[in-house]
C-alpha cells in the first residue's frame, strides 16, 4: 500500500518532533537509483537546519535552511524508521540514511522493484514542480470539492485516487470513504447529484480525520511503524468475503490488472455485484493498469 494522508500526517508529526531545528549532518545512499535529481546537489543540504516539513501530494518534503527541499516519495513499499545516531544501512532493502544529532532517519523499501525516490528542489518554484496539484479535500469546501468532481469524467473510485484531482487519497482509504458515503465505486462523476457530492465530501473529511486520530493514538508519541493498508478496523478494504460492519452482507471486490477495489453491494450498489471479467470494457482507460498509473494519473 502506498502511504496515504493519515499515514503521511502521522509521519510528518513524528518527524517534526525529532528533526525540526536539527542540522542535517549527512545523507548516506544505499541505492544510487533513489536520487532522481542532479541539481541542487545533495551535499548542499548538509549542515543546514530543518526549517519546515510539509506534504506535497503523497510526498514528504523536508525543507532546510536556504530554501532547499529534500522530497521523499515512498510509493508502495517505502517506509521510514527512526534509529539511533549513526545507524548502519543494513540489508538490501535499506535505501538511505539521513543523519541528525538526535538520531538517524532511514528509508527502506521491501521487494525487488525500486519505486521510492528522493528528489532535491530549490525554492517554492522547485517544490511546486513536484506537486501533482490535486485539491486538498481536508481544507476545501464542499462546493470546491463538487466542482472538481463535475469537471472530470471518471468513476468515483478513479476520481478520488487521481493525484491531479485530489491530494492524499489512495486505494485503501478511497474504499473506506465510498463505503461511508454509501456510493458505488463505479458511479460516474457526471451523474452525481449535488447531495451525493456533498455527502462524499463529508465522508472524505470524516474518514481521513478518524484515521489520523487512530494512527496518532497507535503511535503514542513513538515513531510510526507497521504502516499497512490492511487494518482490522477497516470496514471494507481488504475484507473480501467478510461481513460488512453495517449490514452484514459479504464484502465484494473488483479486480482489474494489479489493482483491487472493495465494496458492499447492499450498502453501495443497490445489491448489484460487478463481475471482474466485464470491467475492462466498462472502465476502459479509467482503471489504470499499473501502480505508476494510479499515482501519476
Amino acid at each position: 500500500m502506498m502511504p496515504e494522508l493519515p499515514d503521511l500526517t502521522v509521519y510528518i508529526e513524528a518527524l517534526e518532533a525529532r528533526i525540526a531545528g536539527q542540522p542535517l549532518e549527512a545523507v548516506r545512499l544505499g541505492s544510487p537509483f533513489l536520487l532522481r535529481s542532479v541539481e541542487p546537489k545533495l551535499e548542499e543540504t548538509f549542515g543546514r537546519r530543518v526549517a519546515a516539513l510539509r506534504l506535497v501530494g503523497k510526498r514528504i518534503a523536508v525543507g532546510v535552511e536556504g530554501d532547499l527541499w529534500l522530497v521523499l516519495h515512498l510509493m508502495i513499499a517505502g517506509r521510514l524508521h527512526w534509529k539511533k545516531p549513526g545507524a548502519k544501512l543494513a540489508g538490501r532493502n535499506a535505501l538511505a540514511a539521513f543523519d541528525f544529532p538526535a538520531g538517524t532517519l532511514t528509508l527502506t523499501e521491501a521487494g525487488s522493484q525500486r519505486r521510492a525516490s528522493l528528489t532535491l528542489a530549490r525554492g517554492e518554484e522547485g517544490l511546486r514542480a513536484l506537486d501533482p496539484g490535486g485539491l486538498d479535500p481536508m481544507t476545501s469546501t464542499a462546493a470546491q470539492f463538487a466542482a472538481v468532481l463535475s469537471g472530470h469524467a471518471h468513476t468515483l473510485k478513479r476520481a478520488l485516487v487521481h493525484p491531479r484531482l485530489f491530494s492524499g487519497i489512495g486505494n485503501a482509504y478511497s474504499d473506506e470513504i465510498l463505503h461511508h458515503a454509501r456510493l458505488s465505486p463505479l458511479q460516474l462523476t457526471g451523474k452525481l447529484a449535488p447531495a451525493e457530492a456533498a455527502r462524499l465530501h463529508a465522508s472524505v473529511v470524516h474518514v481521513m480525520q478518524e484515521w489520523i486520530v487512530r494512527l496518532r493514538a497507535e503511535a503514542r508519541g513513538g515513531f510510526p511503524e507497521g504502516v499497512t493498508a490492511f487494518r482490522p478496523e477497516m470496514a471494507v478494504h481488504g475484507k473480501y468475503g467478510q461481513p460488512c460492519p453495517v449490514c452484514g452482507a459479504p464484502v465484494q471486490r473488483i479486480r482489474y490488472a494489479a489493482n483491487e477495489c472493495n465494496y458492499c453491494a447492499r450498502c453501495q450498489t443497490g445489491g448489484r455485484v460487478f463481475a471482474d471479467r466485464g470491467l475492462s470494457r466498462l472502465l476502459g482507460k479509467d482503471w489504470p493498469r499499473s501502480i505508476e498509473d494510479w499515482e501519476t494519473g
